[in-house]
Formats: structure tokens, C-alpha cells, sequence
């Protein structure tokens, strides 16, 4: 879905304006993939009580801002497993509970949050047993870190890749991480003309990637279905439409994430 702020309005209802949340069931079980705004309507949609583990890319804002509004997370009788990097010495936990102190937030995750709650640090490397399935993560190239995420059950597999930027010796990490893998989600926020700065101001350093880059990186992996994530808040569903064109062009089996999109695998 969306990058750095939420973007809501006419312009963008078909894709959404709602920052990241990624749902993956495995079987019966649930796991979110990041706590953008996109959990507050994932929180109201869905039967209580919740269950789940939640992995976190990272701790930037729009990967966290959701998390507030979680309505699961007031319900005495929904259980998570929260996992994230450390990073500067703060845990998952730490961060989880900074974001929201005064004078930025009313009230404390402390005082209000009642769902059983477990905090596990989580790191490139690092293996996760969630039902059948087995997560794992690698480090990928953005401003303070962030980990991309490989899920995988029976023979499946599900990368979600946001927030990285290409140029480093981590893209060929990447595409091995990626490799053979059903579905790819990866952050292509801007075309190669932004991000150079033919159009308008360079983005270089910024922290994301492009839908030229995406293909790429999906065609050196082989993987199958290719999922552009991480919109540009000010692009437009009309203008995401030309964008997938362009893309599709590249690369036949790519689609965009819309809000409410569900692949079967």
C-alpha cells in the first residue's frame, strides 16, 4: 500500500491510502507484517478475540502508526507474539512502548493496551516456527534498518521486501533471499525518472526502490507473481494505473497492492 503517510481521498481510493499492513494466514494462522494504518481496518473487520504473531520491517513511522488504533490490542482476551530488530540498544518492546508517551500521545501502551502481549527481539538470520510455516529475515538497505521477511509452508513462499533501497552489495542478497519465491512484495515507491531526478528532485538515499529496479530484482530471483508496494503517497490511482501498465510491460506477471487484495497460494 502506501509509504510514508496515509493518502485517503477520491484520487486513491481504488489502490488505498492506508500505510502498511500485510495479513498472511498459514492455515489457521494469522500473521501481520508491519502496523501501518492498514491494522486499524484489519482491527474492526475482524472476530475477536485476535491472535497472532506481528513481524515489524522496522520503526518508522508509517510502519507503526496503526498501532494506536489496533482494536484487538485493548481486548483482554487477544494474545500476540510482537518481534522486531534491536536497534541503538532498544528492543521491540522499548520501541513499541516510546511511541506513544507525552507530549506526542495522550496515553500510554501501559495504561491502555490489555491483549496478552509477548515481545520477542528478532534479527536477520533468525527463524520463526508460526504453525507450519517458517519465517526468517535478512537486512536490507534503508535509512536505521529494516528487515525483509521470507515466509514459507509446504512447499509456498511469501517475500515481503518494503523499504529497501538498491545500489549496495545487499541486492544480490536480496535476490537470493527471493529466490524461486511465489509471491515478491517489493518497494517500488518511484519510477527510475524520479528517483534520478529527471522528474523533479532526486530521491537517491532516500531509503526506496523503483518498478524498474522491481523487476529486476523479480526476474534475477525468478520469482512468480511480483506485487509493487510502497506507493508514492501523491501518486494517483489514474497515474498507479500507467504505472502497472509500464510495469506489466516489463514484466508480465507483476500487479500492484491495492487495499483488500487477497492471493491465494
Amino acid at each position: 500500500m502506501r509509504g510514508s503517510i496515509p493518502s485517503p481521498g477520491p484520487e486513491t481510493s481504488r489502490y488505498g491510502g492506508n500505510t502498511p499492513c500485510v495479513e498472511v494466514r498459514i492455515g489457521e494462522e494469522l500473521v501481520l507484517f508491519d502496523l501501518g494504518t492498514g491494522v486499524r481496518e484489519f482491527g474492526q473487520a475482524a472476530p475477536r478475540p485476535v491472535e497472532g504473531a506481528i513481524f515489524l520491517s522496522h520503526y518508522h513511522y508509517d510502519h507503526l502508526q496503526g498501532l494506536p488504533f489496533f482494536g484487538p490490542i485493548f481486548d483482554p482476551r487477544s494474545r500476540f507474539v510482537i518481534r522486531g530488530p534491536t536497534r541503538d540498544g532498544r528492543t521491540v518492546k522499548d520501541v513499541i512502548a516510546g511511541q506513544m508517551q507525552q507530549p506526542f500521545f495522550p496515553v500510554t501502551a501501559e495504561m491502555v493496551f490489555r491483549a496478552h502481549l509477548e515481545y520477542e527481539p528478532f534479527a536477520a538470520g533468525d527463524r520463526a516456527h508460526v504453525g507450519q510455516g517458517v519465517i526468517t529475515a535478512i537486512e536490507t538497505h534503508h535509512p536505521g534498518g529494516n528487515l525483509a521477511y521470507r515466509i514459507e509452508c509446504r512447499g509456498r513462499s511469501i517475500v515481503y521486501a518494503t523499504d529497501t533501497e538498491h545500489g549496495t552489495a545487499r541486492d544480490a542478497q536480496l535476490v537470493e533471499f527471493a529466490r524461486g519465491a511465489d509471491v515478491f512484495i517489493y518497494d517500488a515507491m518511484y519510477t527510475e525518472d524520479e528517483y534520478l531526478g529527471r522528474s523533479g528532485s532526486p530521491r537517491i538515499g532516500w531509503g526506496h526502490s523503483t518498478l524498474e529496479t522491481a523487476v529486476k530484482v523479480a526476474d534475477d530471483a525468478d520469482v512468480g507473481t511480483l506485487v509493487l508496494f510502497h506507493h508514492e503517497p501523491t501518486r494517483t490511482d489514474d497515474a498507479m494505473d500507467e504505472l502497472v501498465k509500464t510495469a506489466k510491460r516489463l514484466r508480465k506477471n507483476t500487479i500492484a497492492a491495492k487495499e483488500g487484495l487477497v492471493l491465494k497460494l
